[in-house]
């Protein structure tokens, strides 16, 4: 099984092909998704610190732009954990005093 390690707050174990929004909340991790998951908010968003996950679409990027996000940001509703990675979470309800939002789905 896949570890992710949260900058700060430790490692957990989760099973191959979890979506990581899901892993970190499962896991006591914080973070916003506020869309539910569906990459409209871009409030799950992550730095990856290591590990592998997919290149930034030229779409995604776009809208990244859009929002003013920088580009080496990514949706942890969009990555799948299918290895080790080790992130740091950018917007969580303690640091933003929203609540999370609704849950994703699987």
């Amino acid at each position: 099984m896949p570890n992710v390690t949260v900058f700060g707050q430790g490692t957990f174990e989760v099973e191959n092909g979890k979506k990581l929004v899901l892993a970190l909340e499962d896991n006591g991790v914080n973070i916003l998704h506020r869309c539910g998951g569906k990459a409209k908010c871009t409030t799950c968003r992550v730095e990856v610190l290591a590990g592998d996950f997919f290149e930034v679409t030229n779409k995604k990027k776009k809208a990244f732009a859009e929002k003013g996000i920088e580009d080496h940001l990514r949706l942890s509703c969009q990555i799948f954990v299918n290895g080790d990675i080790t992130v740091r979470p950018i917007m969580t309800v303690e640091t933003s005093g929203l609540d999370a939002g609704p849950r994703p789905a699987d």
